[in-house]
């Protein structure tokens, strides 16, 4: 038998979440790999993964700091306005009568953030081709396509089979292989969560006019329904259909999706034209009872796979990715054992309550906001207007979304690991 590879770290997953742990690991001075069933090019095609994201102001100050910021610039469309209407059709921007009203601007807050955004909206298949240009530049070892195929942890070490045979070993191994994680499994770690009934359709569009840098989201009685700014005059949609209808949208003709796109919301959308493909995206809660097994620990939506109602889906992956790096580094240089329980329950701690408190939030708020009984609208009336007039409750939302509160790790301060 031959002797299995040797690194400080073996990452399983080279998604955005791992392959940014990568990056700030590697820069941190530990030999890292990543594992991935996936060949990188196929990660980066434009019908991969056609969703895209609200990154936070802190979140790319983490993207910064590691050497990715400066690919991303020329496809990230800053969010300085966000406009909420709870009704029963889309309109924020005309405030129709009857609907609860709210406004988020980056002006507010912009003495605290040096004049950045809300955010920024990138398409995630730029996100993934700037990381793996950087893993690459940085001399990270990818092991792609790989599978995973048994986990083994033992007193010092962690042994990683792959399906072609060849063994890894490390003190440490990390699952970022998203919801199916076999690392998270492999630990025995349990997961809690249900479906919401709900998919999440998504579609890039062409605007008839300019957005502005202003997303729009709509609370309707189906469920959540973004228009989401991105460069070149385009906006990517995404709106919340039951199982049912989302699958067949999934199914009908490019004709035929174009046209409930109009009939639906074609009022407000005006001239607009579907380009490239749609993809339909199940929706549904997934927390990991635990962040940290025996010799394992796990960030991104092998933690946590939460609603995208309020976009923070990968913020809260990379901070975990921006938290462990943190703690591994700092433990490496003194001399610790990096997958010991004592190390990696410092990151629990830190990562554990933010998770779990942003989670159990955002399942709150989808069922609040798609329930149309009147009490319910009533009563989400007052809070929204609540919020609309008392800024500095509304300036607190808005550094919330914005990543910037709380015990940061050095890289959401834009600081090297």
């Amino acid at each position: 038998m031959s002797t299995p590879d040797r690194h400080d770290v073996i990452i399983a997953g080279a998604g955005m979440a791992g392959a940014t742990f990568a990056l700030a690991a590697a820069q941190g001075g530990l030999k890292v790999v990543l594992v991935d069933p996936q060949p990188f090019s196929l990660q980066l095609a434009p019908t991969f993964d056609g969703r895209s994201t609200a990154i936070a102001f802190s979140t790319f100050r983490m993207l910064d700091a590691l050497g990715v910021g400066a690919a991303l610039r020329p496809h990230a469309c800053r969010m300085d306005r966000i406009l909420v209407t709870d009704g029963r059709r889309p309109g924020a921007a005309s405030r129709p009568a009857g609907s609860a009203f709210l406004r988020f601007d980056a002006d507010e807050i912009g003495d605290r953030t040096d004049g950045e955004p809300l955010g920024y909206m990138v398409e995630n298949r730029r996100i993934r081709a700037a990381l793996a240009e950087a893993v690459t530049a940085g001399g990270i070892e990818v092991r792609a396509p790989a599978a995973v195929a048994k986990v083994e942890a033992g007193p010092g070490r962690t042994v990683v089979t792959l399906a072609d045979g060849t063994s890894l070993e490390a003190p440490l191994v990390v699952g970022a292989e998203g919801r199916g994680s076999l690392v998270r499994q492999s630990a025995g770690i349990d997961t809690v969560g249900w479906g919401y009934g709900q998919s999440g359709v998504v579609a890039t569009v062409s605007l008839g006019r300019d957005h502005g840098n202003v997303a729009h989201e709509y609370f309707l009685p189906a469920g959540p329904f973004a228009i989401l700014p991105l460069t070149e005059r385009r906006a990517s949609l995404v709106w919340t259909e039951t199982t049912r209808r989302a699958d067949a949208l999934k199914a009908c003709s490019d004709a035929a999706f174009q046209s409930h796109l109009m009939r639906r919301f074609g009022d407000f959308l005006e001239d607009v034209t579907v380009v490239g493909p749609r993809f339909v995206y199940p929706l549904s809660l997934q927390l990991a009872e635990a962040l940290t097994g025996p010799r394992a620990a796990l960030i991104g939506d092998a933690a946590h796979a939460v609603h995208p109602v309020a976009g923070q889906g990968l913020n809260m992956g990379l901070k975990d990715a921006a938290a462990l790096a943190e703690v591994l580094v700092e433990a490496m240089r003194l001399g610790e054992d990096i997958g010991s329980d004592t190390v990696l329950d410092r990151y629990a701690r830190w990562r554990r309550f933010d998770n779990t408190a942003l989670a159990a939030g955002f399942d709150g708020f989808v069922r609040l906001f798609s329930n149309d009984a009147p009490p319910v609208r009533l009563a989400r009336g007052l809070g929204i207007a609540a919020v609309n007039r008392i800024a500095p409750l509304r300036r607190a939302f808005m550094h919330e979304a914005g990543g910037a509160t709380g015990d940061l790790p050095r890289l959401l301060r834009g600081e090297a690991v």
